[in-house]
């Protein structure tokens, strides 16, 4: 029997009729068409379908869309604002911090979640704050670098482009 669940991703309310089988990540890619979520592992492994829920950072293939009803969700085409990158991913784009772009996703909301808690984080905790998302190309210097950039601009200190973060 199908159930009816309201969810609000990216600040849109979203009705639908799911099965209660239906994992979050189908959800939100086939039904909602929000393809910016990648589907990896199916296991939580490589967290690349992480999304946020109610503000912390979920692994949308292992959980049900049912699950989600009454939630907000934001995902990764919720970054941007008004046509401008956020930090974050200015910060990927600015530090080279994609290779091929399958983990970059999760890899994002994992530390937009991260930074709000941590404004000022060292290198060591950004690299902490990531240990649940894989990346098989890049060897994460770049990300740790990018979360690093995003960080600073977000705190509204010039972040430069081309200066690392070691």
């Amino acid at each position: 029997m199908n159930h009816r669940i309201s969810v609000t991703i990216n600040g849109a309310i979203h009705q639908a009729e799911v099965e209660p089988r239906l994992l979050l990540v189908h959800f939100i890619r086939e039904v909602l068409g929000l393809t910016g979520t990648h589907i990896g592992c199916d296991t939580t492994n490589c967290g690349a379908c992480t999304v946020l829920m109610d503000g912390r950072p979920v692994k949308s293939c292992t959980m049900f869309a049912v699950q989600a009803d009454g939630r907000r969700v934001m995902t990764v085409e919720g970054l941007a604002r008004d046509g401008q990158l956020h930090p974050i991913q200015e910060g990927f784009h600015e530090k080279h911090g994609l290779q091929c772009g399958f983990c970059t996703p999760g890899m994002m909301m994992t530390a937009y979640a991260f930074l709000q808690r941590s404004p000022h984080p060292s290198e060591a905790e950004i690299r902490r704050a990531i240990s649940g998302n894989l990346c098989r190309c890049t060897g994460y210097v770049n990300i740790v670098e990018a979360i690093g950039y995003a960080a600073e601009k977000m705190r509204g200190a010039p972040a430069v482009a081309g200066e690392g973060r070691r």
